[in-house]
């Protein structure tokens, strides 16, 4: 079977490596930039953001790392 995303909106955040700080503040205490990479307790364990990935913010609150090409086929901006 096939499906269809359902429309949802979602907050997001790129890390470029030299906003620390907006991303600090975007994830609070569900991770913790560390030079070069941003760990991110996601509801699936700990998940590493590299420079260039887009931090999400989910449906219930959480955050999760996104590879910039799978946001663009993935979401719009709104």
């Amino acid at each position: 079977m096939k499906y269809k995303k359902k429309p949802v909106e979602i907050e997001a955040v790129k890390w470029t490596g030299e906003n620390a700080a907006e991303v600090q503040a975007f994830i609070g205490d569900m991770g913790h930039v560390k030079g070069a990479y941003v760990d991110i307790a996601t509801l699936e364990g700990l998940m590493v953001a590299s420079e260039g990935d887009m931090i999400i913010k989910g449906v219930k609150g959480e955050f999760y790392p996104c590879k910039p090409d799978i946001f663009e086929m993935t979401y719009d901006s709104v």
